[in-house]
């Protein structure tokens, strides 16, 4: 359940379904769902049973449970699962005093909380997979759509040479694609099942500590693997880095985004909305709400990941204080990303794209931003030093004059003996110098179907 101060900014920062996976109900449903499969796994391989298996199922159900009082319990328990296996307990023994013998047993708190918490990032994976292809797809789009429509490349905040908006959203579209990618190698690292007793050994089931392992990896739908990992925690930090990543790229988008709808550049904007980035005084405001909530996260999401790597060094065998400082961070990661990523499926099917303003920002240098495509048509004929240099003088002169560089190339004599007119014309039109543009969009958009595929 949400705290108020969740509420007021969830709407914004945060999927709804990625946040139902993450409230008190979804944390101790994973729990319950861990020990009604141990209780499963254990009649199956003969340690318990099977007679005990309905009664402690039946009861492993979140909404019979008072989350307020486990709130107060763990204050003094130092986690959740150690009060929420005593009401399991007690709502198991009011229908079956045997069962209730057999709950939890072999497994330690850890257990029922890494495997639980496994079980939501499961889930949360599912989200973002969906998510990051539905917005890839949609990038693809965009990219193919665009990819001819030229705009200033901007290097340092300073225009450059002329790039496409379609060569832009295919730089995107190879970011997301790419962790599309790592999140498929990093799921068989991640979803493992977590089951390892006391101390990590399984002493307490003895010979049927393998046998039981197994069934309950089976039960749960997760791997085995070598070892149990209370406090060997790079799968965790390795998704969290993940997370960083892919708020890292949306972020970006969000930032250039931003630059492009400022009243300088209004060369490509939100999708308006009704009262969507409104001012409280000023009418005339249109502000990149949803680039924001992208920025936001890009800027949050370096701090959640560096407390998750510095919560690795645990102690021996069970942490103190580390694993605590885990658990409201990868699902807060979880979270922020998964509201970014709702923000950019927003955005990017509905994307406003102002063409004309594009080439008219191209222009507000007066041809100087195609002074590079000159310089190495002249350099072929006069030497590259000769023609940097005749094209810097050309250049301030432009400046100076505050004149069109065409005019000034076109007066110059040095100039006009080695470019006629009609190559100084082509050399200085933005569209035909777009270089590999259109290839970049082909290979990002083919990367992304054969990944899909």
């Amino acid at each position: 359940m949400n705290s108020p101060s969740n509420q007021l900014f969830d709407a914004y920062f945060t999927q709804p379904a990625m946040r139902a996976i993450f409230s008190d109900h979804g944390r101790v449903q994973g729990m319950l769902d861990f020990e009604a499969a141990l209780a499963r796994a254990e009649a199956s391989s003969g340690l318990i049973p099977q007679t005990a298996v309905q009664p402690i199922a039946d009861a492993c159900k979140a909404e019979r449970y008072d989350f307020a009082a486990l709130a107060q319990a763990i204050v003094t328990a130092g986690n959740p699962a150690i009060p929420l296996v005593k009401a399991l307990g007690k709502q198991v023994a009011a229908h079956s005093a045997e069962a209730e013998r057999y709950v939890h047993l072999g497994a330690t708190s850890q257990d029922a909380m890494d495997s639980g918490l496994i079980l939501q990032l499961r889930a949360a994976i599912g989200l973002l997979e969906q998510d990051l292809a539905q917005l890839a797809a949609a990038l693809a789009v965009q990219a193919e759509r665009h990819a001819d429509t030229p705009l200033a490349g901007r290097t340092w905040l300073q225009h450059a040479t002329p790039v496409t908006l379609g060569m832009k959203l295919a730089g995107v579209l190879g970011a997301i694609t790419r962790h599309r990618q790592r999140l498929a190698e990093l799921k068989p690292r991640l979803l493992v099942l977590q089951f390892g007793g006391a101390s990590g050994s399984l002493a307490a089931l003895g010979e049927q500590a393998w046998p039981v392992s197994e069934a309950l990896a089976i039960e749960l739908g997760l791997q085995l693997p070598e070892q149990p990992w209370h406090t060997q925690r790079d799968r965790l930090v390795e998704f969290a880095s993940l997370l960083g990543l892919i708020a890292g790229s949306l972020g970006k988008f969000g930032r250039d985004l931003s630059l492009l709808m400022q009243t300088e550049a209004a060369e490509v904007f939100e999708p308006a909305a009704p009262g969507k980035g409104g001012s409280s005084t000023m009418p005339h405001k249109r502000n990149p709400v949803g680039a924001a909530v992208l920025i936001g996260a890009a800027t949050r999401a370096p701090g959640l990941v560096a407390t998750m790597f510095s919560a690795m060094p645990q102690e021996h065998e069970r942490s103190l204080g580390l694993w605590h400082a885990e658990w409201d961070t990868l699902p807060e990661l979880c979270c922020l990303v998964s509201g970014a990523l709702q923000q950019a499926l927003l955005l990017v099917p509905g994307l406003e794209v102002d063409a004309a303003r594009m080439r008219s920002n191209l222009d507000l240098t007066q041809g100087l931003v195609l002074a590079e495509a000159v310089s190495i048509a002249l350099a072929q004929r006069i030497g590259r030093d000769a023609a940097h240099h005749l094209l810097e003088q050309c250049c301030q002169q432009a400046v100076r004059e505050g004149v069109h560089l065409r005019r000034v190339l076109g007066a110059n004599a040095e100039v006009s003996a080695q470019l006629s007119a009609a190559e100084l014309d082509r050399l200085l039109d933005p569209a035909l110098y777009l270089g590999q543009a259109r290839r970049w969009v082909e290979r990002a958009v083919a990367e992304h179907q054969n990944f899909s595929n």
